[in-house]
Order: structure tokens, then C-alpha cells, then sequence
């Protein structure tokens, strides 16, 4: 299993936030690993869901709890590639990351990649992408533009 960015870890599986090593699972094991959890989240949906309208859309409590791991899940389930860093802290590969935002119950999510890499081309599409698959999960998804005119997505569960 892997924790955060694909580091092995006994005993439970961890969605890939892009701030870890590649995820070193076979692609095909791994892919059954993040579809077993994405439908365990969508289960949890389901049996906490207490309002109106289809559960799928509405972050549980668990994942409001844990908006990192949620989002980070979302993205990887829909086929998003993490980046990745080595040991000395470089990105090794293009792909989202996850953090948590500035303010609590936030995720930022960013498009990095290795230095000169050319992630910062692709950011606004892969940005927008990644919005369109959240959105419809319960995700508010806005993009912004930081420093450096760096586009991120700030994310929080729908009100």
C-alpha cells in the first residue's frame, strides 16, 4: 500500500497527495487499490448521507474531516498522475499535489512538475480538469493565480 506519495506502508491504503516518492505498486494493482477505495468513500457517502438529493454528491463527514486524503482520492480514482519527489526533496514527476489550504476544511490543489519540466504550460488545463471532476463530487473547486503566476485550485466541500 502507499501512503501520501506513493511510499510503501503496511497494513492500509493511502491516496497520493504528489509530496512523496512515485508509487512504486504495479499500475494495475495500484489502479484496484484507489477503485476499492474510491468506492469504499462513495459507500461511506451513502450510509451517512442524511439530506436531500444523490449522496455521491456531498462529501461525508470523514472526508470533511480528512479534505486532504478526500480530494487527493478523487483526483487519483479519476486517472490524475501525482507528482512526486526524491529523496533530497526535487520533483521527479508532473502531476497534481495536494496540501492543505489556508484556511481549515480548505485544500489547495497545484500542478507541479520537475524543474523545467513544462507543468507550468499544462497547469490551467490540468487545473480545470481536475475542478470539473470535483465539482460534481460536492467539491467547490476555484482556480486562482499565486505567486510567480502559478494557477492553483482552492477546494472545499460545497455548501
Amino acid at each position: 500500500m502507499t501512503v501520501g506519495g506513493g511510499a510503501e506502508r503496511p497494513g492500509g491504503f493511502e491516496a497520493a497527495t504528489g509530496d512523496g516518492p512515485p508509487v512504486t505498486a504495479a499500475p494495475r494493482e495500484r489502479a484496484a487499490e484507489v477503485r476499492i477505495a474510491f468506492e469504499g468513500l462513495l459507500q461511506i457517502r451513502r450510509l451517512t448521507h442524511t439530506g436531500p438529493g444523490d449522496p455521491a454528491a456531498a462529501p461525508a463527514p470523514w472526508e470533511r474531516a480528512r479534505p486532504v486524503r478526500a480530494v487527493a482520492l478523487a483526483l487519483e480514482a479519476a486517472s490524475f498522475a501525482p507528482s512526486a519527489v526524491d529523496a533530497s526533496g526535487g520533483r521527479t514527476a508532473t502531476g497534481y499535489r495536494v496540501t492543505p489550504g489556508e484556511r481549515e476544511g480548505t485544500v489547495r490543489v497545484e500542478w507541479l512538475g520537475p524543474h523545467g519540466g513544462g507543468a507550468a504550460r499544462g497547469e490551467e488545463r490540468a487545473l480545470t480538469e481536475c475542478a470539473a471532476v470535483l465539482t460534481p463530487l460536492g467539491w467547490e473547486a476555484l482556480l486562482y493565480r499565486g505567486p510567480r503566476r502559478r494557477r492553483f485550485l482552492e477546494v472545499e466541500p460545497a455548501s
